[in-house]
């Protein structure tokens, strides 16, 4: 055998088995359909890219909140804040972003458009044709700050939870790389992603569930998928200042809070968001990584509901 056969066999089992391994640790074995969504607590709507899943509390005259999570918790990331809002009186709807949760993972693009659709549609769908306060966290941020500036005429009010700032990073080379990439995605980096999230809490041990909360959504075909073209499609290398910038010359009331110690979007990136969003009021958060929401519920409820509360018309 030659030298150069020889190293072709060895590349051809390199790569049978990376493919073996990521097949074996893969976490999605199951289709997202009616039969999977059977109990599962709240609504669920058909818009333009395919079924969304969301949830609607409070009093029908209450005043009209539009909570949007981070990349990829979906929306019961929110549970306490719901539980606040509704309790104050406020009309609260959340929803899961596609790809995320119970909503569909539509093989698309996963691009600013499509997360901009889907919040347009959804508020449509609900007849929240007026002006609405949005609260964004994390990823959340770019998405409700790119809706605002595209519909600034359906948002009365803004509230940043230490949203995703900055220049946004593409996926590492290996990820990006044509059939090989998605398939060391899928199984080397998606199946570690349930215990990461304990690393957006100061004391994790006080959050024992949130990893097999997290692993429910990765067993549906297609959540891999869309967390990659996020990231892909999202991370040109452009900074996000020019998102917040638009909300800032629109002038639109603006609530930033951060974690102190978040060490999944620094704290210290809340300098260019307050600089595009000059009139935001910006509140840090002790003892708080990157959910302060989660984690200082005594604080930030009551921030978060005086300024819904000072910006009625």
């Amino acid at each position: 055998m030659t030298i150069r056969k020889l190293v072709v066999l060895l590349l051809a089992a390199a790569v049978c088995g990376v493919a073996i391994t990521s097949a074996v640790r893969n976490p999605e074995h199951a289709d997202l359909d009616a039969a999977a969504r059977r109990g599962v607590p709240g609504k669920f709507v058909t818009l333009g890219d395919g079924v969304t899943h969301y949830d609607v509390q409070g009093p029908d005259s209450g005043q009209r909140v539009l909570l949007a999570h981070g990349f990829s918790v979906p929306s019961y990331i929110w549970d306490s804040t719901v539980t606040a809002l509704v309790g104050a009186g406020f009309r609260v709807a959340r929803y899961d972003y596609y790809g995320r949760g119970f909503s569909d993972r539509p093989n698309v693009r996963y691009t600013a458009d499509l997360f901009d659709r889907q919040m347009l549609q959804l508020l449509d769908s609900l007849g929240w044709t007026g002006p609405v306060d949005i609260v964004g966290l994390s990823m959340g941020g770019p998405v409700t700050a790119e809706f605002t500036g595209r519909h600034p005429e359906r948002v009365r009010s803004l509230t940043l939870v230490d949203p995703a700032a900055g220049s946004r990073d593409a996926p590492p080379l290996w990820f990006r790389l044509p059939v090989v990439g998605p398939t060391l995605w899928q199984g080397f980096a998606v199946p570690t992603m349930a215990a990461g999230q304990l690393t957006d809490f100061v004391k994790p041990a006080k959050w024992p569930d949130w990893p097999d909360r997290y692993r429910v959504q990765m067993r549906y075909h297609g959540f891999g998928r869309a967390l990659l073209s996020t990231l892909t499609e999202n991370a040109a290398g452009a900074s996000l200042d020019s998102v917040y910038a638009r909300v800032g010359a629109l002038g639109k009331p603006t609530l930033l809070i951060w974690g102190k110690q978040d060490s999944t979007v620094s704290i210290k990136n809340a300098e260019s968001v307050r600089k595009a969003i000059p009139q935001a009021q910006y509140h840090p958060i002790d003892s708080a990584r990157h959910l302060p929401h989660m984690e200082r519920t005594d604080v930030v409820n009551p921030l978060i509901i005086g300024f819904l509360r000072s910006g009625r018309e």
